[in-house]
């Protein structure tokens, strides 16, 4: 009960869109007495968000703190779907693992799973993802597309896109992409994103998203090993970034450019994930599970998979690979 009164306050404030909203019109919007609003606003104040209260006008939030939460995430979500189902928990093992088993069990499209820290984050080829508490977005998606096998792939090429368009809505950063499904600013990692399948040979029963990003890490909270391979918004920005408005925005573009998708489907998601490519054009190496090739990267094809160009003019097609941009 606590946490669903809890929940209506934070949406008043949330309608009221910063400005003064009077005791007694919280007190008929949660439908409890001016004595527990006032109690509910001094749990709010202990929880980190600063509050003015003026006599006559009533409260309003000034400063929110850096938290994620179901309540936070859905509070100004504009999503008709992404995010409308939410799993959190502060600690998980991985939000992967998690989003596997509902996807399994049925949960219906647009659910998420999101953690404050993971404690075995992991990102492909079963590498470990550093994930801290308090500090990024530990997020997995759920969604069932209607669409073969084959073309799952471009599902990683449109969530790059989407999370890209968010970055730069809420912050002045102009991230690129690196092929598959990497985001990088000033050439250091900043997200990562793998996507897994539920499907059977001619039939996908969900495609499992997973997220990380890194948003509010200073240096020092790096391990030295990663430090010079990877950044965060703040490092970048100087600024903290507010994670659940950096979620919703990621969600928004998603949903945009999943419906996009499913309406026109892969050429517009392509076209728009060339614009931010910084692989095509350029010298590279790609190390995959049968060799290594050099060469240029040419473009990708209607299933986003990589044309490599080598020094002898042969193409290759890369469908996975880790890939090393050469100066």
């Amino acid at each position: 009960m606590q946490s669903e009164l809890r929940a209506k306050l934070l949406e008043a404030f949330s309608e009221a869109n910063g400005e003064f909203i009077s005791g007694q019109k919280i007190s008929e919007y949660i439908g409890c007495s001016r004595t527990a609003v006032w109690k509910h606003i001094e749990s709010l104040r202990k929880d980190g968000y600063e509050l003015e209260g003026v006599r006559k006008l009533g409260y309003r939030i000034t400063k929110k703190p850096d938290k994620i939460s179901s309540n936070e995430i859905q509070l100004g979500l504009k999503t008709e779907y992404m995010g409308r189902n939410i799993f959190f928990e502060e600690i998980v093992d991985s939000t992967q693992k998690i989003a596997q088993n509902l996807a399994a069990d049925g949960t219906p499209e647009g659910t998420i799973v999101v953690a404050d820290m993971q404690s075995n984050g992991r990102g492909r080829m079963s590498r470990k993802w550093y994930s801290p508490s308090g500090t990024g977005i530990w997020m997995s998606m759920v969604i069932r597309p209607n669409i073969p096998v084959i073309d799952t792939p471009q599902l990683t090429l449109l969530t790059a896109v989407a999370v890209t368009q968010a970055i730069e809505e809420i912050t002045p950063l102009h991230p690129n992409i690196k092929w598959p499904n990497d985001i990088l600013l000033n050439n250091k990692k900043i997200v990562g994103i793998l996507t897994e399948l539920q499907a059977e040979a001619d039939q996908v029963h969900a495609v499992i998203i997973g997220i990380g990003i890194n948003v509010n890490q200073r240096t020092e909270d790096f391990p030295e090993e990663l430090q010079s391979i990877a950044t965060s918004l703040h490092r970048e920005t100087g600024n903290t970034i507010e994670r659940a408005k950096l979620i919703q925005a990621i969600l928004l573009k998603f949903e945009q450019l999943y419906t996009l998708y499913i309406s026109k489907g892969f050429l517009p998601i392509k076209l728009l994930w060339e614009s931010y490519s910084i692989s095509l054009k350029n010298e590279l190496i790609a190390r995959t599970l049968t060799g290594t090739i050099q060469g240029k990267a040419i473009g990708i094809d209607d299933n986003g998979v990589l044309l490599l160009e080598d020094n002898d003019k042969k193409i290759h097609r890369i469908y996975s690979a880790d890939i090393e941009l050469l100066e």
